[in-house]
């Protein structure tokens, strides 16, 4: 990975994905399997409607992937490096606000 990249770009087009609460908060729902819009919705607390635009959004971007069962779309994240950006994005917001973060308490001394 050079800085003159191509992906360099495209790498900037994620992170604009991604830089919104509903998106993330979606992204952490998928971690744990599919899930339908509507529970979705339920676990992020937003109505269907608004979910399902972000999904949409997010699907085209590839971050997630869709299976149909009847008239149900069921929702995935394509891969888990969507996943793995969020938590990290989230762990460097620990950094920014806590002086031990949470995610380092796991760690033994001198790790």
């Amino acid at each position: 990975m050079d800085v003159d990249s191509g992906y360099v770009e495209l790498a900037v087009e994620v992170f604009s994905m991604l830089a919104d609460a509903t998106r993330i908060r979606v992204i952490l729902a998928l971690r744990e399997g599919e899930h339908s819009v509507n529970d979705l919705a339920e676990a992020v607390g937003k109505s269907p409607a608004a979910v399902s635009q972000h999904l949409a959004k997010m699907r085209l971007a590839r971050i997630v992937a869709t299976r149909q069962m009847g008239t149900r779309v069921f929702y995935r994240l394509e891969n888990e490096h969507a996943s793995k950006l969020v938590t990290d994005a989230i762990f460097q917001a620990e950094h920014a606000l806590e002086a031990h973060p949470r995610h380092h308490h796991g760690e033994k001394a001198g790790a």
